[in-house]
């Protein structure tokens, strides 16, 4: 190999490297999306013979041998891979938000949002941060165990904008249910984590029970 290489050299063959890149990873796409709307039209079609009919566990189950026995060199025709289509599915069908987005990320990471996440709000959440920052399923399951969804929600308020600036720092204090604000304050601000999303509410010191309402004009929590 000669060693007498033009001085551009270098930009050249990164360029080039680039662009194989971009192909292999575009390539990538194009298989995910395709083995996800396969995985979608199976779901659909067992749905779909379904209604009216008196199937029971056993019509999966020899699908599931039938096809493996067509298709020994293709792995995901599973007994339980096949619900798992059914799920997913019946999970997005009438979501035509969520239905093309569930095409851009591999069927680990759908199985794992959908059935770890039930509500729509939170499936969104890690869907598009799947997308966008290139998690994988490991990252992924650590983000739902860490609550992720519910921490950001948290943290995206406009509370400091909406809430009077002489009782803002006691209402901050009041972060769990068992938090006392003391001073002026008129009420108490509580908040409870939950799976599908942060519920927040007021407690009237003068009625002495939880009002689930948000007291403050403009109070928002915002997912976006």
């Amino acid at each position: 190999m000669t060693t007498n290489l033009p001085t551009n050299y270098p930009a050249l063959l990164g360029e080039i490297k680039q662009c194989i890149r971009a192909a292999q990873y575009e390539a990538l796409k194009a298989v995910n999306k395709e083995l996800i709307d396969l995985y979608w039209d199976i779901g659909r079609l067992i749905i779909e013979r379904q209604t009216g009919e008196t199937w029971g566990k056993s019509v999966v189950g020899n699908l599931a041998n039938d096809l493996q026995k067509e298709f020994p060199g293709i792995s995901g025709f599973s007994v339980s891979n096949l619900w798992r289509m059914r799920l997913f599915y019946a999970a997005y069908a009438d979501n035509e938000k969520l239905a093309p987005m569930v095409r851009e990320i591999s069927w680990t990471k759908n199985i794992l949002i959908f059935e770890q996440c039930k509500d729509y709000l939170e499936r969104e959440f890690y869907i598009r941060m799947t997308r966008k920052f290139g998690w994988t399923k490991n990252v992924l399951a650590i983000k739902i165990e860490a609550n992720t969804y519910e921490n950001t929600l948290l943290n995206q308020t406009n509370f400091d904008q909406t809430v009077p600036e002489e009782i803002r720092n006691q209402a901050k204090l009041a972060i769990n249910p068992t938090t006392t604000v003391t001073g002026d304050a008129e009420f108490y601000i509580l908040s409870c984590r939950t799976r599908s999303g942060i519920q927040l509410f007021t407690y009237d010191p003068g009625v002495k029970i939880a009002i689930f309402r948000i007291a403050l004009t403009g109070f928002r929590l915002s997912p976006e």
